[in-house]
């Protein structure tokens, strides 16, 4: 009797499927739940990167700014960073201009990250500038903390820097920087 309920039992496949399924069902989620995951930071860092490109273009695009009017367009780049929380985000911009082998800062607002003094040293790419060019710095960072610590339980800095000549001027001036 055990004899035939085991050649029985060989010969049923109705259950294979079922079993397939239950293997792969969890590696399919965990694949599903990593790569939605990694496409949030993506667009966390992407939505970043338009920041500083957007704060840095707005900037450059006037002849004279005051601290009132970076302000308001640092709101705008929290604006761009939505939804996704704009606490992490920090952004300052920049007007330096070479003189000699020299680049100094003629004039820097931050939100979230310290102003440069006016006349410090930067570094910025080689061939950037020529003697007597000016140009905007605009730079962010952000700190991405997954929702669901899946892929990425650990805080992830992006940062980005966009350099951009001023447009209508040849130097853009802040009044009361």
């Amino acid at each position: 009797m055990t004899r035939s309920l085991f050649r029985r039992l060989a010969g049923d496949d109705r259950g294979i499927s079922a079993v397939e399924f239950a293997l792969l069902a969890p590696v399919l989620i965990a694949f599903y739940l990593g790569l939605s995951e990694f496409c949030q930071g993506y667009m966390a860092q992407k939505r970043m990167g338009h920041v500083s490109a957007a704060v840095a273009d707005l900037i450059a695009q006037e002849e004279t700014v005051t601290k009132a009017n970076v302000t308001d367009i640092f709101k705008i780049g929290s604006l761009i960073m939505k939804p996704f929380s704009t606490t992490a985000l920090k952004q300052r911009v920049t007007s330096v201009t070479r003189t000699g082998n020299l680049v100094k800062v003629d004039w820097s607002r931050g939100d979230g990250m310290t102003a440069l003094l006016k006349g410090d040293q930067v570094t910025i790419p080689s061939d950037l500038l020529t003697d007597g060019q000016s140009l905007i710095i605009s730079e962010a960072t952000y700190d991405y903390d997954s929702p669901a610590d899946y892929l990425m339980p650990n805080i992830t800095k992006f940062s980005h820097t966009y350099y951009l000549r001023p447009r209508v001027s040849d130097k853009t001036l802040c009044s009361d920087c």
